[in-house]
């Protein structure tokens, strides 16, 4: 019974070990696609700039909006650009 008991709790330690390191890493590589997403969807919509007439800025914040809050935060940024200030 000590063998099993000293073999399985670093077995068990082990796990839960990667699994609380696991986290981190998918919430970061989950950020990042969306980030990627919502700089390509501002970069399609800065192509289109010269038939719409919307000219976003791409820096950090409109990429960050563009990207967390996904198609309703690129609709925001577009009616942000085309009302007058």
């Amino acid at each position: 019974m000590e063998k099993i008991a000293v073999f399985l709790i670093p077995v068990l330690l082990g796990v839960i070990l990667i699994k609380a390191l696991i986290a981190p890493i998918r919430l970061a590589v989950k950020l990042a696609l969306h980030v990627a997403a919502g700089l390509l969807s501002l970069i399609v919509i800065n192509f289109l700039a010269p038939f719409s007439g919307v000219l976003i800025p791409v820096n950090a914040v409109t990429v960050l909006v563009s990207g967390i809050f996904g198609l309703p935060g690129t609709a925001l940024l577009i009616l942000l650009e085309l009302v007058p200030a």
